[in-house]
């Protein structure tokens, strides 16, 4: 009975509001409602009647500069104010209603009819009732109109009091941050995430907190998601989310039996609470026993399209036969060279027919184009055709795919890159097994394999850390001209596994070549864990000459974040690049006792 009322009565206020639209006079709409009104309430006139006065009240006016003009609520025995004539309790007054009017219907019926200068006039009134808002900002965002949902959305965040806010604003709060971020907006989602942290209400706090750990989760400042995570705790103590997202992090730092132990704290302290649903308290007993694979399976079916042809994807990568060999041989200089054969080109071709985008090949990790805007074809085609992982070329480009999208994730090393790094092993062996002499990249298709070393190294660096490392110090035994840059990403490895030695060893190898960011500050780290303070001191010296913002930069505790060139490239010597070491490394300082004191210290001489 309840839903055809709530029906009944959208239906009669969408024609009430076109009604008034046409003059926006009382009388004329009254007239309407004896009218045209009756006939949307099935005939019930005495309804009709009541039902208008009490939304003309409620309705925003744009003559009025979209003020309301409420009518005076007449007594029992005054003549009632929809002028019929009679007294209010033989007229409207003596109509029962199923159910109370929202006093925000109009408004939020006309935010959702208005178009440009008028709703962006309507908007700047503000006036504009903050449950109103919220639903046409949500209704505009469930229909597709994302640039709509975020000008109506904006206009209920961006505002000095928050007291008005609705219960209800969190869901809006989150998809206003998604609408940022989807749509480039990435200032503006910084500047609510800091309005919100800054004065928002409590529960809005802990929100904007989980994100922002979420988003530097995201861009692998474990540093900063970290000092996020350790905030939203004290905001929101028995917020459930501080669950998932403290196993993702501890997961993104290496430590996956604390993640498990964590897991445990979070489903005890929850359960005897007594307020979650059983699904979700399921899902803390699941991240207990094993949070790695029950994050990826979160995952997998939070990608709605891609969920069924990714599980696929996982079933075909367990089972995938050992590789065959392939065609190295000698040059006549003694290098060593891969050669593409006529089977793999043709395993190739198959695969590219649906894969589709190229590699690019001036870029290390880049494709021509996007390979996840038809991902459900090529991920179904390959597990239909397994054989096409005999081709490198195809295990190339599918580890690139999944790198650019899966690779931050620690959780999907085991199911996804893995396996592929077994694959590549094997080819590595068949190399080397060759006998000595350097496999360079520009030599033959040998960028072919290095390219695919490198994905799968990126892809297991959080979440298989030793395994990287060693597939990083093979691929460098074979390319000793490092083409790939691995030498940092193994020393950024042994410095977070506490091997300084041989870190140092490592930048020892390399100190006379022109200076990289990173390798000079692992220098200077790996020599002050090994109390080598002199020596340390002098690398800072160096450090300094390279890069003049690189210390200061680490040393800060919330520096705004530096925007990075094409390809996610920074240039020597720039903020963007001490920006880019801070966020890999500030955690590595932070956890190394009195390290960032003594960098202070130095800066302040």
């Amino acid at each position: 009975m309840l839903a055809v009322w709530v029906e009944q009565l959208l239906g009669f206020a969408s024609g009430a509001l076109t009604a008034i639209r046409e003059d926006e006079q009382y009388p004329a709409f009254m007239a309407w409602a004896r009218e045209e009104g009756a006939v949307l309430m099935g005939g019930d006139l005495a309804m009709a009647q009541a039902l208008a006065p009490e939304l003309w009240c409620q309705t925003p006016l744009e003559r009025a500069g979209f003020a309301c003009e409420p009518l005076a609520r007449p007594g029992r025995n005054e003549p009632c104010w929809c002028d019929s004539g009679r007294k209010t309790k033989h007229c409207c007054g003596a109509v029962a209603m199923p159910a109370d009017v929202p006093d925000h219907l109009m408004w939020m019926l006309s935010l959702r009819d208005w178009k440009g200068p008028t709703l962006k006039a309507a908007l700047a009134s503000g006036r504009a009732p903050a449950q109103a808002l919220l639903e046409a900002g949500l209704i505009a965002a469930e229909t597709g109109q994302r640039g709509r949902a975020q000008q109506i959305l904006e206009s209920l965040f961006h505002h000095g009091d928050w007291s008005r806010l609705p219960v209800q604003a969190e869901p809006a709060f989150e998809l206003l941050v998604d609408l940022y971020q989807e749509r480039g907006f990435n200032r503006k989602r910084a500047d609510l995430l800091d309005e919100v942290l800054d004065r928002g209400p409590l529960f809005l706090r802990g929100v904007a907190l989980e994100r922002l750990c979420l988003m530097h989760l995201d861009s692998d400042d474990l540093d900063s998601a970290r000092e996020a995570f350790v905030r939203a705790q004290q905001a929101l103590p028995d917020s459930p989310t501080l669950a998932y997202i403290e196993a993702m992090l501890l997961l993104h730092e290496g430590h996956e039996q604390e993640a498990a132990e964590r897991a445990r704290f979070w489903f005890r302290r929850l359960e005897r609470q007594g307020e979650l649903e059983p699904d979700q308290l399921q899902f803390l007993a699941d991240l207990a026993e094993n949070p790695g694979a029950t994050l990826a399976d979160q995952l997998l079916n939070a990608e709605e399209d891609l969920a069924e042809p990714l599980a696929a994807l996982q079933a075909l990568l367990a089972e995938l036969p050992p590789a065959p060999g392939l065609d190295i041989r000698h040059s006549d200089e003694g290098e060593l060279e891969y050669h593409s054969s006529a089977r793999e080109d043709t395993l190739f071709a198959a695969w590219q027919v649906h894969f589709e985008v190229a590699v690019d090949e001036e870029s290390a990790l880049g494709f021509e184009g996007d390979p996840w805007g038809e991902a459900g074809t090529w991920l179904r085609q390959l597990c239909a055709h397994p054989e096409w992982l005999d081709s490198p070329r195809v295990v190339q480009s599918l580890a690139l795919a999944l790198t650019s999208r899966f690779g931050s994730l620690p959780w999907m090393s085991p199911s996804l890159f893995e396996p592929l790094a077994d694959r590549l092993e094997r080819w590595l062996e068949r190399i080397r097994g060759e006998g000595d002499g350097p496999f360079l990249w520009d030599s033959a298709d040998n960028a072919v394999l290095l390219r695919t070393g490198l994905a799968l190294v990126v892809g297991m660096e959080r979440g298989a850390r030793e395994r990287s490392r060693r597939l990083a110090e093979r691929l460098l035994t074979l390319d000793d001209q490092d083409s790939l840059g691995l030498q940092e990403l193994v020393l950024d490895q042994l410095l977070r596994e506490g091997r300084d030695q041989e870190a140092l060893e490592m930048t020892e190898a390399r100190h006379e070549e022109s200076p990289v960011l990173g390798m000079l500050m692992g220098r200077a780290l790996a020599l002050y864990r090994l109390s080598q303070q002199e020596e340390a001191e002098a690398v800072l010296q160096e450090i300094t000459r390279h890069n003049a913002h690189a210390l200061a930069m680490l040393c800060a505790e919330n520096p705004r974040p530096v925007p990075t060139g094409p390809d996610s490239v920074a240039e020597p010597g720039t903020r963007a690049e001490a920006w880019q070491y801070r966020t890999l490394m500030r955690d590595q300082w932070r956890a190394t006792p009195g390290a960032l004191a003594w960098l202070q210290a130095n800066l302040s001489r």
